[in-house]
């Protein structure tokens, strides 16, 4: 398991209410997502059986979940969409499977909106792992953030995005 699952797994165990994760790029090139996307362009698709994609990001969130709490994903991004956003939105399925709410807000809508520099997880609204990226989508690392005036900024942020954003069964690419 790497240092970041490692943090991510400790960080949802200690939380009680709520895990949000704001992603804010258009593409992102990441270990084995990086491979299975270079697959799907080339005209792989996911099988719906989850006995053939179920890893334990995704057994992390249901269990999560289960003892109650709330998965919420919102995506920001630019219109017409990006090959590797068509990728996700294809895939967002799982997310759903394993217990998320996701949503998805056009950058358009989202111009008035202070939006932070970086991808990040707010968990129980007070603590922040931000995701780092090289310029090229490869993880930079993440860095956790106690401060609680930029938690209640995330908080807000998050949930500035979420009301303006379309749930995944409605939003259309």
């Amino acid at each position: 398991m790497s240092q970041t699952d490692l943090a991510f797994v400790e960080l949802l165990a200690n939380t009680r209410h709520s895990a949000v994760h704001l992603e804010l790029r258009d593409s992102y090139g990441i270990g084995e997502e990086a491979a299975e996307f270079n697959k799907w362009r080339d005209g792989w698709r996911p099988d719906l059986d989850p006995t053939t994609w179920w890893n334990d990001f995704h057994t992390w969130v249901r269990d999560a979940t289960t003892r109650g709490v709330a998965f919420r994903r919102a995506r920001v991004v630019s219109e017409p969409v990006s090959a590797y956003i068509r990728y996700e939105h294809g895939c967002t399925y799982q997310n759903i499977a394993a217990g998320e709410s996701v949503r998805w807000l056009s950058r358009r809508k989202a111009s008035d909106l202070a939006l932070p520099g970086n991808d990040f997880w707010l968990f129980d609204e007070h603590m922040i792992m931000w995701n780092h990226f090289t310029g090229e989508g490869g993880s930079a690392g993440p860095e956790l953030d106690e401060r609680p005036d930029v938690a209640r900024f995330c908080a807000s942020v998050f949930n500035a995005v979420w009301e303006r954003a379309t749930p995944h069964e409605d939003y259309r690419i």
